[in-house]
């Protein structure tokens, strides 16, 4: 998709709205300034000892002047500019991006139950606590709350963090040092290392040297170079911008530890770090393209399209979504299951065991060739893969 084109023709709205913008704005001006001198007109012959002109000569006079600037009329034209190029952005827009996209819809059947919960876990997931709260009294899902409470501890955390208040993440380490220890997971250590960094920063040498022999012997045996380099930064007290470590003190330090912490919480809870909601739209999205043309191409036949019980297509979407924990043969397209289960072939491909029979008709010993290499197999070479 060309999108230089649709660039160009959102530029040349702007611009045109840039003019009408300022040119209204002189014309709002000009108004005001003469209806301002005539007010201030009518002001001072009111406070005048002389005789008293007639205020209507002034409203007269000041009707001309407005009629004279004509308004509307210098509006007209940088407004039917802008109007125009909008109208054109707009039909260039309809070209490329199909703006009815309900002719892709299949009528699936969901389980609303499970939709509701991904939709409020969504909203408690990204910090949106009061609108997961409505959208749980509305949708009658009060199962759904228990995950509130954790993912508000989360960012009860977070929040902390941002103000250099590591309390409640540290107490959330060390009551979790066991499942993150089994996680291979060093975050703990992290955590304490920016909270003697902040001690040492403010000068408190002491302090620091005290936090350090009650906190880091745990984690001395695997992180000995580390916990070595943060001794050192001991002699630097006070003065650590212009010390030989002064990376350590370094914000994105901070950012980084959040974010890592976001995903260990998120791994502890059973959940994945990434809404599902928003994997699910962005996949979708990029999949929507293919099933926009496969409907054009199934135009007339809606009926067959909607009791489709399988795409006739593959849909392209990026490496990131690609999930492997289901598969599905790529030659039957059926699902793997226990009495069908994935099977690796010599030759590094994999298909279904139903699949491999029918193949090899259902002789263990006859070669047959790979679907997709010019490599002959036998299925006495293959062997079940587990997800």
């Amino acid at each position: 998709m060309d999108l230089n084109n649709i660039k160009d023709a959102f530029d040349r709205v702007t611009k045109k709205q840039k003019v009408s913008s300022s040119k209204s704005q002189e014309v709002v001006e000009q108004m005001s300034q003469e209806i301002e001198q005539a007010l201030s007109g009518i002001q001072s012959a009111t406070n005048s000892t002389f005789p008293q002109p007639d205020h209507n000569l002034i409203l007269t006079e000041l009707k001309a002047k407005l009629k004279e600037i004509a308004p509307l009329g210098q509006l007209e034209g940088t407004q039917k500019e802008l109007n125009l190029a909008l109208s054109k952005y707009i039909k260039l827009l309809e070209k490329h991006f199909n703006p009815d996209i309900s002719r892709s819809y299949r009528n699936v059947d969901f389980d609303l139950h499970t939709i509701n919960q991904i939709i409020a876990s969504h909203f408690y997931r990204e910090g949106m606590f009061d609108i997961g709260d409505c959208f749980v009294n509305e949708a009658h899902e009060e199962s759904v709350v228990d995950r509130k409470t954790h993912f508000l501890e989360m960012y009860q955390i977070l929040e902390s963090m941002k103000s250099r208040d590591l309390g409640p993440a540290l107490k959330w380490a060390t009551t979790n040092h066991e499942k993150l220890r089994q996680n291979g997971s060093d975050i703990e250590l992290k955590l304490h290392r920016l909270q003697f960094m902040e001690i040492l920063q403010h000068g408190r040498r002491d302090e620091a040297l005290k936090y350090a022999r009650a906190y880091f012997s745990p984690f001395a045996n695997q992180h000995l170079p580390e916990i070595q380099k943060l001794m050192a930064c001991l002699l630097w007290a006070g003065k650590l911008e212009s010390s030989p470590y002064s990376e350590l003190l370094s914000p994105t330090h901070w950012a980084k530890l959040a974010h890592e912490l976001a995903q260990q919480f998120c791994n502890l809870l059973g959940e994945s770090y990434q809404s599902p909601l928003s994997v699910t739209i962005a996949a979708g999205v990029q999949g929507l393209p293919t099933l926009l043309k496969l409907m054009n191409v199934m135009n007339g036949k809606k009926n067959e399209w909607q009791s489709m019980k399988q795409l006739p297509v593959p849909i392209d979407i990026d490496q990131e979504f690609q999930f492997h924990s289901i598969f599905v043969c790529p030659v039957s397209r059926d699902q793997a299951s226990e009495e069908n289960p994935p099977m690796l072939m010599s030759c590094g491909h994999v298909l279904c065991k139903q699949s491999i029979t029918k193949l090899s008709k259902n002789n263990s010993t006859r070669p047959f060739k790979c679907p997709y290499c010019p490599t002959e197999v036998e299925v006495g070479q293959c062997r079940r893969l587990y997800f």
